[in-house]
């Protein structure tokens, strides 16, 4: 049965602020935090207490009136919230230095991520072992997405052969891809994609840096 949340409409807002409690949570964790007011927490994140208080009303009632959120509980719940319990399998294309370094994340596995299969087309770099995953070959990546039964595609290869390998993964059943190549692809409707162009945001980042030297 589908949570009542589903039958309502959630902003994309309030959607895009959930990993960042999620994550915020677990760093007050760490600290030895158990209880945290949404003044708190929303001091930590730069967001005002209303706006977090109204985000996790969107799913349902959590925390107690005068104490805060107890944030085992909270963490477990956001956690629910954005899917993280369905231990999603996910795979690398293209096992170049951007894709190394993901491969090694130690976030996949804290997150409930599970790295299954890392795919590349250069004949050097086939067979290799990373993190006891094996570099295969793309030929055979259609066979081996629906073997491993993955739902996550991470495409980390050149941008003239990005919209090919989305191609490819689409053809596999892939359910969702994260793009870190920098332009964009175009899949069905069915088939979810964010973008991470890091051009784009070391060129925001240069422009106000330049309009902040000009006022120095």
């Amino acid at each position: 049965m589908k949570n009542s949340y589903e039958k309502n409409v959630i902003s994309k807002a309030t959607i895009d602020r959930l990993p960042l409690y999620f994550r915020t949570l677990r760093l007050s964790q760490v600290e030895g935090i158990e209880i945290i007011s949404s003044e708190e927490l929303g001091q930590r994140l730069g967001i005002t207490p209303e706006q977090i208080r109204k985000d996790l009303a969107s799913f349902g009632q959590f925390g107690k009136k005068g104490v805060g959120y107890y944030i085992k509980e909270l963490i477990s719940n956001v956690g629910k919230i954005l899917g993280l319990d369905n231990h999603w399998h996910i795979a690398v294309i293209g096992v170049g230095h951007l894709g190394w370094a993901l491969a090694h994340s130690r976030n996949f596995d804290s997150l409930g991520f599970k790295l299954v299969a890392m795919f590349d087309t250069d004949p050097n770099k086939i067979g290799q072992c990373i993190k006891g995953v094996e570099v295969l070959s793309l030929e055979c990546l259609k066979e081996v997405m629906q073997e491993q039964t993955i739902h996550i595609g991470i495409i980390t290869v050149p941008e003239f052969y990005a919209q090919g390998v989305a191609d490819k993964l689409v053809a596999a059943g892939v359910r969702g891809i994260w793009n870190f190549a920098p332009m964009k692809i175009n899949v069905p409707d069915t088939v979810r994609v964010i973008n991470e162009d890091l051009s784009v945001g070391l060129s925001s980042l240069s422009f106000y840096l330049a309009r902040q030297t000009e006022i120095d």
